[in-house]
Protein backbone atom coordinates (compact mmCIF):
# COMPACT_ATOMS: atom_id res chain seq x y z
CA UNK A 1 0.00 0.00 0.00
CA UNK A 2 1.40 3.39 -0.92
CA UNK A 3 0.56 6.60 0.88
CA UNK A 4 -0.06 9.96 -0.80
CA UNK A 5 3.08 12.10 -0.44
CA UNK A 6 1.40 14.50 2.02
CA UNK A 7 0.75 11.59 4.39
CA UNK A 8 4.47 10.98 4.99
CA UNK A 9 5.69 12.22 8.36
CA UNK A 10 9.16 12.87 6.97
CA UNK A 11 10.41 13.39 3.40
CA UNK A 12 14.18 13.05 3.08
CA UNK A 13 16.20 14.29 0.09
CA UNK A 14 19.46 12.37 0.24
CA UNK A 15 22.80 12.38 -1.58
CA UNK A 16 26.09 10.63 -0.88
CA UNK A 17 29.47 11.21 -2.43
CA UNK A 18 31.48 8.02 -2.61
CA UNK A 19 34.40 6.21 -4.13
CA UNK A 20 34.24 2.80 -5.75
CA UNK A 21 37.07 0.41 -6.40
CA UNK A 22 36.91 -2.92 -8.18
CA UNK A 23 34.67 -4.36 -5.48
CA UNK A 24 30.91 -4.13 -5.69
CA UNK A 25 30.51 -2.08 -2.50
CA UNK A 26 31.11 1.63 -2.47
CA UNK A 27 33.13 3.63 0.05
CA UNK A 28 31.01 6.59 1.21
CA UNK A 29 32.88 9.88 1.52
CA UNK A 30 30.06 12.08 2.81
CA UNK A 31 26.31 12.40 3.16
CA UNK A 32 24.01 15.38 2.93
CA UNK A 33 20.31 14.97 3.69
CA UNK A 34 17.50 17.52 4.04
CA UNK A 35 14.11 16.78 5.56
CA UNK A 36 11.42 18.75 3.74
CA UNK A 37 8.85 19.35 6.48
CA UNK A 38 11.11 20.16 9.47
CA UNK A 39 13.92 21.68 7.35
CA UNK A 40 16.39 19.50 9.31
CA UNK A 41 19.77 19.27 7.57
CA UNK A 42 22.41 16.60 8.05
CA UNK A 43 26.02 16.72 6.86
CA UNK A 44 28.30 13.84 7.83
CA UNK A 45 31.83 12.93 6.77
CA UNK A 46 33.04 9.34 6.23
CA UNK A 47 34.39 8.82 9.76
CA UNK A 48 31.08 10.01 11.24
CA UNK A 49 29.11 7.76 8.87
CA UNK A 50 31.09 4.67 9.82
CA UNK A 51 30.36 5.28 13.52
CA UNK A 52 26.57 5.09 13.01
CA UNK A 53 24.63 1.85 13.36
CA UNK A 54 21.61 3.28 11.55
CA UNK A 55 21.01 6.02 9.00
CA UNK A 56 20.58 9.52 10.44
CA UNK A 57 17.36 9.83 8.40
CA UNK A 58 14.20 7.85 8.96
CA UNK A 59 13.69 4.71 6.88
CA UNK A 60 10.36 3.84 8.46
CA UNK A 61 7.02 3.23 6.75
CA UNK A 62 5.85 6.80 7.40
CA UNK A 63 8.97 8.31 5.81
CA UNK A 64 9.94 8.91 2.20
CA UNK A 65 13.50 8.72 0.79
CA UNK A 66 14.09 10.79 -2.36
CA UNK A 67 17.21 10.74 -4.52
CA UNK A 68 18.21 11.08 -8.14
CA UNK A 69 20.07 7.84 -8.74
CA UNK A 70 18.81 5.83 -5.78
CA UNK A 71 20.90 2.73 -6.48
CA UNK A 72 24.00 4.78 -5.56
CA UNK A 73 22.52 6.09 -2.31
CA UNK A 74 21.07 2.70 -1.40
CA UNK A 75 24.45 1.15 -2.17
CA UNK A 76 25.95 3.47 0.44
CA UNK A 77 23.32 2.30 2.94
CA UNK A 78 24.38 -1.28 2.18
CA UNK A 79 28.10 -0.48 2.47
CA UNK A 80 27.46 1.07 5.90
CA UNK A 81 25.28 -1.90 6.98
CA UNK A 82 22.33 0.42 7.50
CA UNK A 83 18.73 -0.58 7.05
CA UNK A 84 17.08 0.32 3.78
CA UNK A 85 14.31 2.90 3.37
CA UNK A 86 10.85 1.42 3.02
CA UNK A 87 9.60 4.08 0.61
CA UNK A 88 11.79 5.45 -2.17
CA UNK A 89 11.19 7.92 -4.97
CA UNK A 90 13.85 7.44 -7.63
CA UNK A 91 13.78 10.68 -9.60
CA UNK A 92 16.08 9.31 -12.32
CA UNK A 93 13.58 6.58 -13.17
CA UNK A 94 10.70 9.05 -13.09
CA UNK A 95 12.61 11.42 -15.38
CA UNK A 96 13.43 8.62 -17.81
CA UNK A 97 9.78 7.53 -17.78
CA UNK A 98 8.68 11.07 -18.70
CA UNK A 99 11.34 11.52 -21.38
CA UNK A 100 11.61 8.01 -22.84
CA UNK A 101 11.99 8.29 -26.61
CA UNK A 102 12.68 12.03 -26.51
CA UNK A 103 15.94 13.64 -27.55
CA UNK A 104 17.55 15.05 -24.43
CA UNK A 105 19.83 17.94 -25.31
CA UNK A 106 21.48 18.01 -21.86
CA UNK A 107 21.39 14.25 -21.24
CA UNK A 108 19.75 12.13 -18.58
CA UNK A 109 21.92 13.05 -15.58
CA UNK A 110 20.67 15.20 -12.71
CA UNK A 111 21.99 18.24 -14.58
CA UNK A 112 20.16 17.08 -17.69
CA UNK A 113 16.90 16.71 -15.75
CA UNK A 114 17.30 20.16 -14.24
CA UNK A 115 17.99 21.62 -17.68
CA UNK A 116 14.98 19.81 -19.16
CA UNK A 117 12.68 21.38 -16.57
CA UNK A 118 14.37 24.80 -16.69
CA UNK A 119 15.75 24.62 -13.13
CA UNK A 120 19.06 26.10 -12.01
CA UNK A 121 22.09 23.85 -11.57
CA UNK A 122 25.83 23.83 -11.25
CA UNK A 123 27.91 23.62 -14.43
CA UNK A 124 29.16 20.41 -16.01
CA UNK A 125 32.69 21.70 -15.50
CA UNK A 126 32.17 22.15 -11.76
CA UNK A 127 30.59 18.70 -11.47
CA UNK A 128 33.55 17.08 -13.23
CA UNK A 129 36.04 19.02 -11.09
CA UNK A 130 34.31 17.84 -7.91
CA UNK A 131 34.01 14.23 -9.09
CA UNK A 132 37.73 14.22 -9.86
CA UNK A 133 38.51 15.62 -6.40
CA UNK A 134 36.39 12.94 -4.73
CA UNK A 135 37.56 10.00 -6.81
CA UNK A 136 41.28 10.73 -7.06
CA UNK A 137 42.09 11.45 -3.41
CA UNK A 138 41.76 9.60 -0.13
CA UNK A 139 42.41 12.56 2.16
CA UNK A 140 41.16 16.12 1.83
CA UNK A 141 42.09 19.35 3.57
CA UNK A 142 39.47 21.46 5.35
CA UNK A 143 38.72 23.58 2.27
CA UNK A 144 38.36 20.52 0.02
CA UNK A 145 35.98 18.91 2.55
CA UNK A 146 33.90 22.09 2.62
CA UNK A 147 33.84 22.15 -1.19
CA UNK A 148 32.77 18.49 -1.34
CA UNK A 149 29.99 19.10 1.20
CA UNK A 150 28.81 22.14 -0.81
CA UNK A 151 28.81 20.08 -4.00
CA UNK A 152 26.90 17.22 -2.37
CA UNK A 153 24.41 19.67 -0.88
CA UNK A 154 23.89 21.28 -4.29
CA UNK A 155 22.61 17.91 -5.52
CA UNK A 156 20.24 17.63 -2.55
CA UNK A 157 18.91 21.14 -3.15
CA UNK A 158 18.49 20.33 -6.85
CA UNK A 159 16.20 17.38 -6.03
CA UNK A 160 13.52 19.55 -4.49
CA UNK A 161 12.20 21.27 -7.64
CA UNK A 162 12.23 17.95 -9.52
Amino acid sequence: MSLPIEKFKEIWFVDFEFQQSGSSLVNPVCLVAHELKSNKKIKLWRDELKNLDNPPYSCEENSLFVSYYASAELGCNLALNWKMPQNVIEIYVEFRNITNGKKLIAGKSLLGALSYFGADSITDEHKEKMRKLILEQDFWNAQEKADIFDYCESDVIALKPL
